[in-house]
């Protein structure tokens, strides 16, 4: 199954579980089978409580197939979510005049029941996912670090649904993949791809620079077998595109620009509308902000930084964190002593970039992006890392692909890297689904790291 397919599965089995637990609800605390008024009474506010709770399921990762296993970081996501769910359904359903139940006893059996029908039917769903009638054999043309981080995913997530088998190359280390059948030869390969089972195979290595590799693939595709470039399959994976792995055809090819005019369109709206109403219900705290600020620490309220975007250089504007004594604008780092007791608070909660509102609204960033960079550490990292300078085919954003990642990335040229690989990603793929994804998101990171 593909993974797209899977989610949809998971969405439609979570909707019916929410329902099916409140039948059983009315059933278990009337001890009889709920009449139609008593259906109809519960259901209409009820449904609404559940669109709230697919909305915090989403942002909780539960529907993050790389966490769809019955470990305990997935059953702590579960009973987190379930919490707040449930708290807020019960202050919907005690706030709102207009519900005509007061439904204390009932949620308390529905958060209990729903719990345990949850997590039997994500077991199930899990179960299904480790079994080998959802596995896909994969063989691989070639070998390279992206082709063994694929492995390495593949190994630590079986329940993703593919089973690499065989390894086409020459340059493999033996170490650690002793239950992958390498060859170099191709041939009788036809053979050992029937014999194998595979579905799908990857190309890491370019089928142009063999001609009896290029014949021995096209007398497989009676097979009815998937082929893939690496780029692409690596993407469907890990949510990144591997650089190493990708030329300037490859930005020609998968960029599609002339297809984003109306996206680009809806952002703006969307942008405008969301910076302004942020504006006006956070405007009566501003001079509170900044006479702490002040307070504090001597120096101006608000820090300046030029940056680097779609359409040339912009001052972006936030509240200033740090203090002003001695401070070389040198990169942050962890625990970082220029930054005050507030400004950590600021920083954590991402108040301080409330004034990025007013960057928006004159265009010169989105809601959603790649992180606005300083220009002289673009002009360093393009000579660096290839295709560094292409993070700005798109406007820079106040949160992004990489910050919902659930990664930390250090200044390191590694991360630098793997933020890149994000990045990318974000710019081929973006639309308003993945804006509206990283922004529930953002919410959620946000609520974490300020203990909420």
């Amino acid at each position: 199954m593909h993974k797209r397919l899977k989610k949809i599965i998971l969405l439609c089995g979570d909707i019916s579980v929410l329902y099916a637990s409140l039948y059983l609800t009315l059933l278990v605390r009337y001890a009889k089978q709920p009449s139609a008024d008593t259906w109809a009474l519960h259901i209409i506010p009820f449904s609404w409580a559940f669109f709230f709770w697919l909305i915090i399921f989403y942002i909780s990762d539960l529907y993050n197939l790389h966490y769809a296993v019955n470990n305990s970081k997935f059953f702590n996501i579960t009973f987190r979510a379930v919490t707040i769910a449930g708290g807020l359904s019960a202050v919907f359903f005690y706030v709102n005049p207009n519900i005509h139940i007061a439904p204390k006893t009932n949620l308390v059996i529905y958060l209990i029941l729903f719990t345990i029908l949850f997590i039997l039917w994500r077991r199930l769903f899990n179960r299904a996912l480790l079994s080998k009638m959802t596995k896909e054999n994969v063989a691989v043309i070639g070998y390279d670090p992206n082709v063994q981080e694929i492995i390495d995913t593949l190994r630590d997530q079986p329940h993703l649904g593919y089973n690499i088998k065989l390894i086409v190359s020459s340059r493999i280390p033996r170490g650690g993949n002793d239950e992958i059948t390498v060859t170099e030869k191709i041939f009788g390969l036809k053979e050992t791809i029937i014999k194998q089972n595979i579905s799908t195979i990857i190309f890491a290595a370019n089928p142009h620079q063999s001609p009896e590799l290029r014949k021995t693939m096209f007398a497989c595709l009676p097979l009815k077998i998937d082929f893939v470039g690496l780029p692409g399959f690596y993407e469907h994976l890990t949510g990144k595109i591997p650089i190493e792995a990708i030329s300037q055809m490859w930005f020609l090819e998968n960029l599609n620009e002339g297809s984003k005019k109306w996206f680009n369109t809806i952002k703006r709206v969307y942008d405008l509308f969301f910076a302004f109403s942020i504006l006006v219900i956070t405007a009566p705290f501003w001079p509170l902000i900044g006479i702490i600020i002040k307070l504090e620490s001597r120096g101006p309220i608000f820090y300046y930084s030029r940056r680097a975007g779609l359409n040339g250089g912009f001052k972006l504007v936030k509240f200033r964190t740090m203090r002003e004594e001695n401070n070389q604008r040198t990169l942050t780092t962890a625990d970082d002593p220029r930054v005050t007791v507030f400004g950590s608070f600021l920083r954590k909660t991402r108040i301080d970039e409330i004034p990025q509102m007013l960057n928006i609204l004159v265009g010169h960033m989105s809601f959603v992006g790649p992180r606005p960079e300083r220009p002289e550490f673009i002009s360093k990292l393009k000579k660096e890392i290839p295709f560094y300078e292409e993070r700005l085919l798109t406007k820079p954003g106040l949160t992004g692909w990489d910050q919902v990642s659930g990664e930390y990335h250090s200044p390191t040229h590694e991360d630098t890297l793997k933020k890149l690989q994000y990045d990318l990603y974000y710019v081929k793929n973006r639309s308003v689904y993945l804006d509206l994804s990283i922004i529930l998101k953002t919410i959620a990171t946000v609520l974490k790291r300020g203990g909420v």
